[in-house]
């Protein structure tokens, strides 16, 4: 048999998109409460989060979004992390800026520990694609995407989408026009 090398080089980035996920679930916790979930995309369904985040961008005017969305249109794949919002109910943890989770929950924001630790799964994801010189960038963009898809539960209202790709140049730098000289 011989293995070109860009499916090679796909079925590295779907390799790593794996360990990415083991990553991210183990990850240290703030709070030693397991809130991480994980998907990742390919073929169909991630021409959709494409297309969705295209749609997102015109709705709201953003740029960067669409520009986002050629670069996960290119990619291998989209490893998609996201945090359950679950507070913990403490009586004066405050780290949220309300007084209370109770306070917290009512006004519809975020819990501190639950949105740490989905920084955190993120950083350890992101490391294995590092060490295994996968290129990557972590998108606010796909996260928003994905979260309008309905690919997560309901309860998770923040993620991350983190396409992979390989190839000869990063496709996620020197994304404008004219950055590159040759």
């Amino acid at each position: 048999m011989i293995k070109a090398m860009e499916a090679a080089e796909r079925d590295a980035a779907l390799k790593v998109a794996d360990l990415m996920a083991a990553a991210a679930r183990t990850a240290p916790k703030a709070s030693g409460k397991d809130k991480i979930i994980t998907f990742i995309l390919t073929g169909d369904e991630k021409q959709t989060l494409a297309e969705e985040m295209r749609k997102v961008a015109a709705q709201r005017g953003e740029e960067f979004i669409e520009r986002d969305s050629y670069n996960v249109e290119d990619s291998h794949c989209v490893v998609l992390i996201g945090a359950v919002s679950n507070p913990f109910g403490l009586s004066d943890c405050k780290m949220c800026g309300f007084e209370n989770c109770a306070e917290m929950k009512k006004a519809g924001a975020n819990c501190a520990f639950n949105i740490t630790d989905l920084g955190i799964a993120v950083g350890s994801a992101v490391s294995v694609a590092a060490d295994h010189r996968i290129d990557n960038r972590v998108m606010y963009s796909a996260g928003v995407g994905a979260l309008r898809m309905g690919i997560f539960p309901k309860d998770v209202r923040v993620c991350y989408g983190i396409p992979l790709y390989t190839g000869a140049k990063s496709i996620f730098f020197d994304r404008g026009a004219g950055a590159v000289l040759l």
